[in-house]
């Protein structure tokens, strides 16, 4: 472990920024506020601090966002959900100090949790525009929602590009628009979402019951379609059959998914439910079933990682602190191997949350354990 950052209060919320100019920024969600860091080989620098008012559940970065570290005209600019259904976009620059847009709140929006939320894909000018949060209540909230950022005056309008508005030039929160939402129902509470930088159409969207769904949200309602069917299709509906059994048996206690889209490959998805984690070829379809399949943590898995500089690692968080704070490393080229663990704390500690930096070198793992952000690599460098 080769760095630390102490945050206020407890962490729950962490994503490094994927962006290559921004690969050395991680924004951090605490109790009541957002800080944003900047990670060099000695030391994480904080940036900016977004005070949000209530705990912070997902974050998202915008490919807008850029480092101090590549220019001189630096922006941050991300989203934040909250533990009051509320979303926040989140905006700084080198001539603007911290500036927070909520929106989504209340009725016009998420009733339940934001368990997940993530930028459009692709690397276009819609990549900025489009947010898409995942929410979980048993009885009436298992949507997914697109959120149009810039929306243009009427809002009945269908998605299409826009010029992009300068964060510089944005009016006043009370002059700009509210950002529209695009609903898409599921019949089950839904756990993560991921995007593609490839595609600025499709999703991956993971329920708790064990199916996983390979979603174009850009396709045109059915007009056909009866009232009660879902607006938009999913392309591909993948399965974990433990955990779908499980579901449908009754005998599941808690739910334990979480799902990552492989950067190098639009085809391959890897996810833990569970025991087990499960990898997914799309040019292998076996009737949605995983092409290989392998044992997670026998408390059960919390979160799944695929490495963004090296893809043929990926990394799983125990979700029950009797072990500690645990982290398995595994290679898909030997993927029935034994893991690297990585133990960062004793219990009663766990991990909330954890992702892998999109800088170069030895891959580097960041993770949040109680009120601290540990840094560190996989290996060594020979």
């Amino acid at each position: 472990m080769d760095l630390e950052f102490v945050h206020p209060t407890d962490i729950y919320a962490i994503r490094p920024c994927r962006n290559p100019d921004a690969v050395d920024l991680i924004a951090i969600g605490g109790e009541h506020s957002v800080e944003v860091i900047q990670v060099s080989d000695t030391a994480c620098r904080r940036i900016a601090c977004f005070h949000v008012g209530s705990r912070i559940t997902a974050l998202a970065w915008s490919s807008k966002a850029t480092s101090p570290s590549s220019t001189d005209k630096w922006l941050l600019e991300l989203v934040a959900a909250s533990s009051d259904f509320g979303l926040h976009l989140l905006t700084k620059s080198p001539t603007s100090s911290e500036y927070i847009f909520p929106f989504g709140g209340g009725l016009s929006g998420h009733h339940g949790r934001v368990n997940d939320m993530v930028f459009c894909g692709g690397w276009d000018e819609d990549s900025s525009r489009y947010v898409a949060t995942v929410s979980a209540h048993h009885t009436d909230d298992k949507m997914l929602m697109v959120w149009d950022l810039h929306p243009v005056v009427d809002p009945r309008s269908s998605p299409s590009p826009s010029p992009i508005l300068d964060i510089d030039m944005s009016p006043p929160m009370s002059a700009r628009p509210q950002p529209t939402a695009y609903v898409i129902p599921f019949p089950h509470p839904l756990t993560t979402i991921r995007s593609h930088p490839t595609t600025s159409k499709e999703f991956v969207v993971a329920d708790a019951r064990g199916s996983v769904f390979l979603t174009d949200w850009r396709s045109d309602p059915n007009e056909e379609a009866d009232e009660g069917a879902l607006r938009h299709s999913s392309v591909i509906e993948l399965v974990e059959p433990a955990a779908l059994a499980a579901s449908v048996m009754g005998t599941k206690t808690q739910w334990s998914a979480s799902v990552d889209w492989r950067v190098d490959s639009m085809d391959v998805i890897g996810g833990v439910y569970g025991q087990k984690f499960a990898i997914w070829d799309i040019t292998k379809l076996r009737g949605g079933l995983p092409h290989m399949t392998g044992t997670s943590f026998a408390e059960g898995g919390r979160t799944f990682r695929w490495c963004q500089t090296h893809p043929e690692y990926f990394a799983i968080s125990s979700q029950s602190p009797t072990k500690g704070a645990v982290l398995h490393v595994h290679n898909y080229s030997y993927v029935h191997a034994p893991p690297t663990v990585f133990t960062l704390r004793p219990k009663p500690h766990f991990i909330h949350d954890f992702d892998f930096l999109a800088m170069g070198g030895i891959p580097r793992l960041v993770a949040a354990v109680g009120r601290t952000l540990a840094v560190f690599p996989i290996g060594e460098d020979t």
